[in-house]
């Protein structure tokens, strides 16, 4: 079972790197782009759909507001883009929005954006890949009617794609990254070219249905309301800047000045796919509703209401069919790769936090292709876990969503203003403090933007579900401040260097005895080899007849430890031996109790399970117990010596030719 484990490790992870292989993982900015932008840049896929989806609810008349919305969407994600890249200059390390808030506003605001971040993370892999499975679905029935079991499967997916390590997944992403974006690029010029210069006629199958508005929602507060709440769905698409600051490790040195130039790149794509969409939307009449089967007016039979982008490349191309499924097909697969930027972010803010001591320190690890495979595996478990809870519904998890990013924008926003209200304080050169206020002044209108944004969020969204994820980032919150409590108590603990160590008066020795055999022999042999004060063989009556048997071998072979027999009438073995252990314990308090375990080992796995059972029961009891050391005395069976051969057979034509291919290189240079 180990071996067919490794093997299946190996074929879908890879040959494991060498830790000084890390500077050959590092990404250059045509690779950086699509690992931690293509979140940002597909969140147009579904952000200028749900403008268009919030707003039916007032009928179509409230359309009109969509490219105002959209207008103002935009302002806040160049705001934003425009911030951090004051972030990822003044903070390389790939700390982030947490290093940020840690350093500049104390602990429990770094902990605070740590946990909505890790929250964060999980819906934007829930979100991109519902989305997906949505889009995929207008292609593909079969999809549309298992959306849960397709966005399993897409997780599972990119979950192996990224254990094999961040430079392999670039690779992978750049293709349909680069290919949606030629796509939906192509679309919008495409589709203006033709309303604009050709003045052609372009109208999307929705464009002759009728929206019934909810009446209590069209006047006063309540329209006010709605407007905000779809302001609201349509910032989902600054989900994702945040990545990029996150990561500025893995870029190619100068680290920061790469970072920054990938902000301001997928910022500028991501508004203008924005802005295009929305504009096409509008002059090809798309029309998309919350709630289709009793919103919708007039639909032909059998309609079935399709995503916003695939009713505009229906509309654009209806001149080149194939255009159409080239763009729904990107569409689709840059949704289920988005959840990429949550896979490269999310291990590596955990990283970080395991080692400032708030997550267990397996997050801090690398795994076999130098990637945080820890981190990896956690987020998508929790992805698919919330994707099926919440069937792959995008307008249920999208609800969840936004919270968790925009009190991260917020809180590392006010951090970044504090940090250059210190360095102003010090700074005399004139040109650096012009330098700096510039810097302040794009953070603060930064900080104005997500905290208004924020609000507004809260808002519409607590009650609809957001309230989801604000308790799930307290329960975050919490647990990594019992953790990082735990492990300072610990560490304080070890630390009590001033109490002398204070050695055992007497070492008493105990050999468990089951069989009078080799293994038994040789624990027998080494336990004397150990020299200690007090030796006793023991074993437990559990059978009379099968006692005396081994009692009388025992004798029998004349051995110099004597047996004691410990009797258990409710045929025990593992509580009578432990009393036993601590009776002596309470007789000698300063003896050490050494206890000696004969062990098989196995070449097979199902041979574990007919062997060893009680050895690990009694060592698992005896761990606790202070005073007791345990000490494992292998004898390896027939089948463990075969097993060895075997794998030296597998291993070593391997590493001779590895052994040859060196030397002859070696020769060359």
């Amino acid at each position: 079972m180990f071996k067919l484990a490794t093997a299946t490790k190996r074929l879908l992870v890879g040959q494991p790197f060498r830790s000084d292989r890390l500077s050959h993982t590092l990404l250059p900015k045509r690779l950086a782009l699509p690992v931690f932008a293509s979140d940002a840049m597909s969140s147009v896929a579904y952000a200028p759909e749900e403008l268009f989806l919030v707003l039916s609810v007032a009928g179509l008349s409230a359309y009109a507001l969509t490219p105002w919305l959209g207008a103002l969407v935009a302002l806040v994600m160049l705001t934003v883009v425009a911030s951090y890249r004051q972030n990822v200059r003044a903070y390389p390390s790939g700390g982030g929005d947490y290093e940020v808030a840690t350093k500049n506003l104390g602990r429990r605001a770094g902990l605070t954006v740590g946990s909505a971040l890790l929250v964060d993370y999980v819906l934007t892999v829930a979100v991109s890949i519902s989305s997906a499975a949505a889009n995929i679905g207008a292609l593909i029935p079969f999809v549309g009617t298992h959306k849960v079991w397709f966005a399993v499967a897409a997780i599972v997916v990119l979950t192996a794609i990224n254990l094999r390590g961040l430079r392999e997944s670039g690779g992978f992403l750049a293709v349909p990254v680069y290919a949606f974006l030629l796509g939906v690029l192509g679309m919008i010029a495409f589709g203006l070219f033709r309303a604009l210069v050709l003045g052609h006629e372009m109208r999307a199958e929705s464009a002759s249905v009728q929206i019934a508005p909810d009446e209590t929602q069209v006047a006063g507060l309540a329209f006010v309301f709605l407007v905000m709440r779809a302001f609201s769905q349509g910032a989902a698409a600054l989900t994702g800047v945040e990545a990029i600051s996150n990561g500025v490790p893995a870029f190619r040195k100068p680290k920061s000045r790469n970072a920054a130039t990938t902000l301001l790149m997928m910022g500028a794509l991501s508004v203008i796919m924005l802005m295009g969409l929305i504009s096409l939307a509008q002059y090809t009449g798309v029309r998309i509703a919350e709630d289709p089967v009793h919103q919708i007016i007039g639909a032909p039979p059998g309609y079935v209401q399709q995503t916003m982008i695939a009713q505009i490349a229906a509309a654009v191309f209806n001149v080149f069919p194939p255009g159409v499924y080239y763009v729904t097909a990107c569409t689709a697969i840059i949704l289920v790769l988005a959840a990429n930027t949550a896979f490269n972010g999310f291990p590596v803010l955990g990283s970080i936090l395991a080692q400032d001591r708030y997550l267990p320190r397996q997050f801090h690890t690398r795994g076999d292709r130098l990637a945080f495979s820890n981190g990896i595996v956690f987020l998508a478990v929790f992805a698919a876990v919330l994707v099926m809870a919440f069937d792959a519904e995008v307008t249920q998890l999208v609800q969840l969503y936004v919270v968790g990013v925009f009190v991260s924008f917020t809180v590392s926003q006010t951090g970044m203003v504090r940090h250059w209200n210190r360095l102003l304080r010090t700074e005399e050169d004139v040109s650096q403090r012009r330098r700096m206020r510039r810097s302040q002044a794009i953070n603060a209108f930064g900080l104005v933007m997500t905290g208004s944004v924020l609000v507004i969020v809260l808002a519409t969204k607590l009650a609809k579900g957001a309230w989801i994820a604000l308790a799930a980032m307290a329960a975050i919150y919490l647990l990594m401040t019992a953790i990082r409590r735990h492990y300072d108590s610990v560490q304080e603990e070890l630390a009590q260097y001033d109490e002398p160590a204070v050695l055992p008066s007497r070492n008493y020795a105990l050999v468990l005895v089951s069989q009078v055999h080799l293994p038994t022999l040789r624990a027998l042999a080494y336990a004397r080899a150990t020299r200690p004060d007090t030796l006793e063989a023991i074993t437990v009556n559990v059978d009379d007849a099968g006692t005396r048997e081994l009692t009388s071998a025992w004798e029998s072979k004349d051995l110099p430890v004597p047996l004691k027999v410990i009797e258990s009438p409710y045929r025990e073995v593992t509580r009578p031996l432990i009393e036993y252990v601590k009776r002596i314990r309470r007789n000698s308090p300063r003896d050490v109790v050494t206890v000696f375990i004969p062990e098989y080992v196995v070449g097979h796995w199902w041979e574990q399970l007919l062997h060893n059972q009680s050895a690990l029961r009694l060592k698992g009891r005896l761990l606790f117990e202070p005073g007791v050391m345990v000490t494992s005395v292998p004898w390896q069976l027939a089948s463990s010596t075969r097993a060895k051969q075997r794998a030296k057979q597998r291993v070593m034509p391997g590493a001779l030719r590895r052994g040859l291919g060196e030397t002859k290189g070696n020769e060359r240079r």
